[in-house]
């Protein structure tokens, strides 16, 4: 089995930031990607921002050049840096992985979610 632990959410003002962290850990033979999703009350999941093992990634238009996503492979975490926050970036935000448990046998996991609420 695989577990993903957020971490870092909070409530901050417009204009503010916050770095969210995931974890993952248990029976992991190798990362695909990584990344983060969000979902507000009544709208359906979105994606925030992903990166893959090669270093590539893929944010959404609503955050690029406010949020930036990083990877630390030897802890098998990765990071959501988010800048200028926003009242609509108010959300659960959840972390995500594509990961191989075996060589042949791979599967997205999901983390419970961390609250981000932006608001004066």
């Amino acid at each position: 089995q695989v577990q993903l632990v957020e971490s870092g959410g909070g409530l901050v003002q417009p204009g503010g930031s916050l770095k969210l962290s995931c974890a993952a850990s248990g029976s992991i033979f190798r990362i695909i990607s990584m990344g983060w999703y969000r979902q507000a009350p009544g709208d359906e999941r979105e994606l925030v921002a992903t990166l893959n093992s090669g270093g590539g990634y893929n944010y959404a238009d609503s955050v690029k050049g406010r949020f930036t996503i990083s990877r630390d492979n030897a802890k098998n975490t990765v990071y959501l840096q988010m800048n200028s926050l926003k009242p609509e970036d108010t959300a659960a935000y959840y972390c995500n992985a594509r990961i191989y448990t075996t060589v042949q046998q791979w599967d997205d996991y999901w983390g419970r979610g961390t609250q981000v609420t932006v608001s004066s």
